[in-house]
């Protein structure tokens, strides 16, 4: 907790803010009192992505989770306004600090702490899925240690049982969950059910129970592959807590106990918030005192103090809620190294923050994995940032209208991006890495989405566009030719690299319409080197073989217009060729 800055507001709808919470990458949380003198938690989304379709629809189906779940184990919904900026909703305050905070504070648990928090957490669980829904995001940072028991929060990415897959949504750009808390299936295939909680419940007792992260740290996509592929850390937990533990991280949701098994498994004979360590952690998290505070005066129409509540409690005098939510989007610890399969990838996009970043989070299928099914591909999202040179809109100097793109893209220019492999070997030879720089264009719709998967010397490249099959009518068109390009100038007449650094826009692929498989969501996709050559000046020239020019291969996406010379990069990936 902190004090006001002097940017925040003063004042959200009837509620006078009083010190600030947290932030996350929705927005930030404030204490505050309400006019009847009741201290509340206001999320308010922040003001950069309220234009966002996605991000407002998750900040709404958070409310109306919140507001639908009633349970001693998450706070209950006090206040919302839903229909125009500031967004925001209150909710009961519960003092006390974080799991994560608490462990990473005053370090790992006792087991029989840790047992009793596993009952609880296992309870809240339970009564959360009695409401239909699935949390999604269970991890240490999201566990209110409170005194009347730990609650849950942050329902933003939550899943009603009436959800597909394609409806369940994430914060832009993301995977859904958190790396080392998320469980295979979800990675792999986006099956999001009760037993992945599960699997997230057992992820946090182990951070508690070790005070270490359960998948190890490091960049995103390592830490999902071990969560896929290698062994929860337990070292030197308390040999029955490991072994619950372990069952409810097993790889096969099927394996994994339900809540009610975990409870009994716990075999608890006394209550959590009469256990002293956690009653020592609790009392960290007392609500500060703060002065009498008058309410706050009215501000002018359109101020943060101004606003019609869209949802009104179930309890009012006035009736039924007046907020109507609206409707879903539609459609390292050691590992031991495995002997990996053919086109043995499978990733989940990840936006970086840091401007060119790219990556993904990288799962490698083994061979003994192949009963389980998936698909067996890396994918990456590359969103970089945007350099000062670039347009930041998705109608860029390559915008084509409704006319029909060229044939192909001149190679006419130099190219000054070059792609960086992940440390990892395994890792990079899918594609997670990052560029040098941002592109030219922002890509069209929530996110581009793109996968890498190199198999002896064929490199599979697929894209698509995230969300867009739950558009109604199909967007665009909008055509992309994808570059692909060695670490090395090539010689033309050889097909051998040169001791110079490759500045071409390198081998390109047809410009094909990204929407072309809308509505199904289906990824496009090519092949190096079966659908690339390179263009210059009317001449053409077949691509290499991969094993001419081992090392770093960078792939560029264009927005491609109807003069083969006027070509825009929108996202950046690569491949390491070994």
């Amino acid at each position: 907790m902190e004090a006001l800055r002097d940017t925040d507001p003063t004042q959200i709808g009837a509620h006078a803010l009083l010190a600030r919470l947290g932030a996350g990458g929705m927005g930030q949380v404030y204490l505050a009192r309400s006019p009847g003198g009741r201290l509340v938690a206001v999320k308010v989304i922040r003001d950069e992505i309220t234009g966002h379709p996605e991000a407002l629809a998750r900040f709404r189906r958070e409310a109306e989770t919140v507001r639908a779940v009633r349970s001693a184990y998450t706070a209950n919904l006090i206040d919302a306004s839903l229909a125009a900026p500031p967004f925001w909703l209150a909710t009961e305050y519960v003092a006390g600090p974080t799991l994560g905070h608490a462990v990473a504070q005053r370090g790992a648990l006792p087991a029989e702490t840790c047992r009793k928090l596993f009952a609880a957490l296992a309870e809240g669980l339970a009564s959360v899925h009695a409401y239909g829904v699935t949390h999604r995001d269970l991890k240490p940072q999201n566990v209110i240690l409170g005194a009347q028991g730990p609650q849950l929060i942050d329902f933003g990415i939550a899943k009603g049982t009436t959800q597909t897959a394609l409806t369940a949504l994430t914060q832009d750009g993301a995977a859904p969950g958190t790396p080392g808390y998320t469980a295979p299936e979800v990675l792999l295939r986006n099956e999001v059910a009760d037993a992945a909680d599960v699997f997230a419940l057992g992820a946090t007792i182990a951070y508690a129970a070790t005070g270490r992260a359960p998948y190890g740290t490091g960049e995103s996509a390592g830490v999902s592959f071990r969560a896929v592929h290698g062994e929860i850390d337990v070292a030197g937990v308390e040999p029955e807590l490991a072994a619950l533990i372990e069952a409810c991280v097993a790889k096969d949701p099927a394996d994994r106990p339900a809540p009610a098994e975990v409870i009994r498994r716990c075999a608890v004979d006394s209550a959590l918030v009469d256990d002293p360590v956690y009653a020592g952690l609790t009392a960290t998290g007392e609500a500060p005192q703060f002065p009498a505070q008058a309410t706050a005066p009215a501000g002018p129409a359109g101020a943060a103090g101004a606003y019609s509540p869209t949802y009104v409690p179930t309890y009012a005098v006035a009736g039924a809620p007046t907020y109507i939510p609206a409707p879903p989007m539609p459609p390292a610890p050691p590992t031991a190294r495995r002997r990996l399969s053919r086109w043995a990838i499978a990733g989940i996009a990840a936006m970086l923050v840091l401007p060119g970043a790219v990556g993904g989070y990288l799962l490698l299928q083994n061979e003994r994995d192949k009963k389980d099914g998936g698909d067996t591909r890396s994918q990456n999202t590359a969103s970089p940032g945007t350099p000062a040179q670039s347009t930041p809109s998705a109608k860029g100097p390559a915008s084509s209208g409704s006319g029909k793109p060229a044939e192909y893209i001149e190679n006419n220019r130099i190219s000054r991006y070059f792609w960086t492999g992940d440390a990892d070997s395994q890792l990079a030879a899918a594609g997670v890495g990052r560029c040098n720089l941002g592109t030219e264009e922002k890509p069209p719709g929530a996110d581009m989405q793109t996968f890498m998967a190199t198999s002896g010397q064929k490199t599979k490249i697929s894209m698509r566009i995230k969300y867009a099959e739950t558009e109604p009518t199909k967007p665009g068109p909008y055509y992309v030719s994808v570059g692909v390009r060695s670490p090395h100038e090539v010689d033309s007449e050889t097909g051998l690299p040169l001791p110079m650094e490759n500045k071409s826009v390198g081998y390109t692929s047809k410009p094909v319409d990204i929407y072309s498989k809308w509505p199904s969501g289906e990824f496009l996709e090519l092949t190096y080197p079966d659908d690339f050559k390179t263009h210059v000046e009317g001449r053409t020239w077949q691509p290499i073989p991969l094993r001419n020019d081992p090392g770093e291969w960078t792939v560029v996406f264009y927005h491609v217009n109807d003069d083969p010379t006027k070509y825009s990069s929108i996202a950046c990936s690569g491949f390491r060729v070994s």
